[in-house]
């Protein structure tokens, strides 16, 4: 992979896959001009990958509703993170055979707002550090979810789902408040009245049968007046019919698509990023109040990292091992245990242990910083800390 260089390109431009490979870095027009823009509205002052990552970043905390600049600005600085860590992944051979490298992206990116939402820059780590850490994390959960969902038929799927998904499905797929309860309350009266036999299994469910249906269907219409607009009758195959679609739009929900921030719009030359307004200048205040947290970031960041590889270095070389193969390499237990011939549960116990002397190694920094002990709020904040820096100074990024 061909590294991005100016700020300009970091925070404009996008992974192109050809083959299931790295192809090249796609410029978004709009995008690029915004962020052209805003480079040059303070020549004088210089500007870091890290400036630019936290100013983004704060923007789109405080907007009352996503913002796709501010976002699309987010989305491309984070496409090296997001490729790298579906790489590993890939590498790993969690995902299998069947799911290709640009597929684990594209499960990756399409829940980047969940690393806008949980990034807290006072915890110390950077935004790549945490990204880097959940996007594994996404990949890893959407592909066990995925081979849940692909085994099971549309009956297992609506028994397994919660009411919540099923109205967040149904909610993405376009539908509205009434149509919502509608569904919903076909879905209770399925899942109250349809008991399988247990012993045929629980992901290949057959359908109900017809005393089924009619019993859903009655109890449907008896409850219908517990309905926004009251409802009208509805017959077993109608409430078959919405429940296949439940299910439909269920298993879509669990794989979102992406959406490009330059797709085409009517009229020549324009694109969708084009329809917004311009970003307003930040005040020379907020620009240095910005510049003056990136400073005391780096210090911090510098002091923590010089403290955790003093702390690895004193480590007795087999848990030394363990955290290179498992943070470094991204191998699992089982695999770790294959190659240095000892039990998983030896694994497990030697990065428990390895942590827990890292931790204590920040916990004895913090109290020799701040002269006082951390809370155990503060201790957990440490832990996730060090879950975002390991893979980043143990691993670092391969060569495509």
């Amino acid at each position: 992979m061909r590294p991005r260089h100016s700020i300009i390109e970091i925070f404009s431009t996008f992974v192109n896959f050809a083959d299931d490979r790295f192809s090249s870095w796609v410029s978004d027009p709009g995008l690029h001009r915004n962020m052209e823009r805003s480079v040059k509205q303070t020549p004088e002052s210089p500007r870091s990958e890290d400036f630019w990552a936290l100013h983004w970043h704060k923007r789109w905390k405080r907007e009352p509703e996503p913002n796709p600049r501010v976002e699309g600005h987010l989305l491309a600085y984070l496409q090296e993170t997001c490729y790298w860590a579906a790489r590993k992944t890939s590498r790993a051979g969690f995902a299998g055979s069947q799911v290709g490298l640009a597929d684990l992206f594209q499960m990756a990116i399409a829940q980047v707002r969940r690393i806008f939402k949980g990034f807290n820059p006072e915890q110390g780590s950077s935004l790549k550090d945490y990204a880097g850490v959940t996007f594994k994390s996404i990949i890893r959960d959407t592909l066990r979810q995925r081979r849940e969902t692909d085994i099971c038929s549309d009956w297992a799927l609506l028994r397994k789902i919660s009411q919540k998904r099923l109205e967040e499905a149904l909610s993405r797929a376009g539908f509205g408040p009434t149509k919502i309860a509608e569904y919903r309350l076909a879905w209770t009266g399925f899942k109250t009245l349809y008991v399988p036999d247990r012993a045929a299994g629980t992901r290949q469910l057959p359908p109900p049968d017809r005393a089924t249906w009619e019993a859903i269907a009655a109890q449907y219409n008896r409850d219908r007046h517990t309905l926004p607009a009251g409802g009208a009758q509805v017959s077993p195959e109608i409430l078959e019919r919405w429940l296949k679609e439940s299910a439909q739009w269920t298993r879509a929900y669990l794989y979102p698509d992406t959406t490009s921030l330059n797709a085409s719009q009517p009229g020549p030359d324009r694109e969708y990023i084009d329809l917004l307004p311009d970003e307003e200048r930040e005040s020379p205040l907020d620009e240095a109040i910005l510049e003056e947290e990136i400073a005391a970031r780096r210090e911090q960041q510098s002091q923590l990292h010089r403290v955790l590889a003093e702390a690895i270095a004193k480590l007795k070389p087999e848990l030394q091992d363990i955290l290179k193969l498992y943070y470094g390499l991204g191998l699992t237990q089982q695999e770790i245990a294959g190659r240095v011939q000892t039990k998983q549960y030896t694994v497990s116990r030697r990065l428990s242990r390895a942590r827990e002397l890292l931790v204590k190694a920040l916990a004895q920094w913090s109290q020799d910083t701040v002269k006082a002990s951390p809370t155990c709020e503060q201790l957990e904040q440490m832990a996730t800390a060090l879950e975002e820096w390991l893979p980043s100074y143990l691993g670092g990024a391969d060569d495509a």
